[in-house]
């Protein structure tokens, strides 16, 4: 099983394409008003958001678990923030590599997002390769 049973199979709205966006660590498109949609100049933003509007019921379903996984996974690193100053406390102990752990699984479930849209990931993603065109 799955695990999207009970998960939509409407269209992405515009707020999830833009977390989508972000967590495959692309930057915002802005907005459609200006008459120019600067993502179909790029090919892997095209891609990406080609996809984005083109899944079956299914896949929008999958991706709605992506999310579902990321958005906890985010709140937790600033979350983490609150145990910095603490070592220890009676009898427990504070995990020195917390917010770094927090953040490589973050960064696992991201990278997933990509390698099931197909792209990727944006810069930030690709740890600290350059792109030369």
């Amino acid at each position: 099983m799955s695990g999207t049973v009970g998960l939509s199979t409407d269209i992405l709205s515009e707020g999830e394409k833009m977390d989508i966006r972000r967590f495959c660590g692309y930057p915002a498109i802005g907005s459609r008003e200006g008459n120019q949609e600067s993502w179909r100049f790029f090919q892997v933003e095209g891609a990406l958001e080609w996809r984005m509007n083109c899944l079956s019921g299914a896949e929008l379903q999958q991706i709605r678990l992506y999310l579902a996984q990321l958005y906890p996974l985010e709140n937790a690193i600033t979350a983490s923030s609150d145990n910095l100053d603490t070592t220890r406390a009676a009898g427990w102990y504070h995990n020195g590599r917390e917010v770094q752990d927090r953040v490589m699984l973050f960064m696992l479930w991201r990278r997933r997002l990509c390698a099931f849209l197909g792209v990727a990931g944006g810069l930030e993603l690709q740890d600290g390769r350059a792109i030369v065109v």
